[in-house]
C-alpha cells in the first residue's frame, strides 16, 4: 500500500507489531544511485515514518548487491558549479540526520560516496559480511560533498578517514 506512492523506494511497516518503518532502496539497475527523484521520495518517506505515533524506530537498507553506490553521476555530470550552488545540490540530503526517531542503517554491498555519506547519518550502522565503504569521489576529481568527511572522521579515525578520502580505497565491514 505504502510502496505505491514511490518509484524508487519499498516503503511498509513491518515487525510483530508493526512498529518499525522499513525503507529499501531500490533502483536496482543504478545500484541505488541516489538519484534527485530517490532522495526527494526518501525525504518524503521519513517524514511519514516521523509523524506516525506507531513507528518507534526506522530500518534504511539496499539490496544484497548495494546499499547505494553513491550519488547519480549520470545526473550530476551536466551540472555547472553554479547550477549547483545555487539550484541547492544536495538540498535535503541531511533529512536523515535531522529525524528524532532512531534509524539503522543495514549495509550489505556498496555504500561509496553518497551512499556511505548516507549510512553515516543513520544512528547505528548494522554492516554484512559483504558491506564496502568508501568515498571514492577523488577519483572523479571532487570530495565528498554531502558532509561525509566529517562524519567519516568520526566514525573511524582521522587517519584512516584521510587514507580513504585522498586515495579512493574502500573498507570492508
Amino acid at each position: 500500500r505504502a510502496g505505491a506512492a514511490f518509484r524508487y523506494l519499498l516503503v511498509e511497516k513491518t515487525g510483530a507489531l508493526k512498529n518499525v518503518g522499513l525503507i529499501q532502496l531500490n533502483r536496482p539497475q543504478a545500484l541505488n544511485a541516489l538519484c534527485e527523484g530517490l532522495m526527494a521520495e526518501l525525504g518524503r518517506a521519513l517524514e511519514a515514518m516521523e509523524s506516525d505515533p506507531n513507528v518507534g524506530a526506522i530500518i534504511l537498507t539496499g539490496s544484497q548487491k548495494a546499499f547505494a553506490a553513491g550519488a547519480d553521476i549520470k545526473e550530476m555530470q551536466k551540472k555547472t558549479f553554479q547550477e549547483c550552488y545555487s539550484g541547492g545540490f544536495l538540498a535535503g540530503w541531511d533529512k536523515v540526520a535531522m529525524v528524532r526517531k532512531p534509524i539503522i542503517a543495514a549495509v550489505n554491498g556498496y555504500a561509496l560516496g553518497g551512499g556511505c555519506e548516507l549510512a553515516m547519518m543513520c544512528d547505528i550502522i548494522y554492516a554484512g559480511e559483504k558491506a564496502q565503504f568508501g568515498q571514492p569521489e577523488i577519483l572523479l576529481g571532487t570530495i565528498p560533498g554531502a558532509g561525509g568527511t566529517q562524519r567519516l572522521t568520526r566514525a573511524v579515525g582521522k587517519s584512516l578517514a584521510m587514507e580513504m578520502v585522498l586515495t579512493g580505497d574502500q573498507i570492508s565491514a
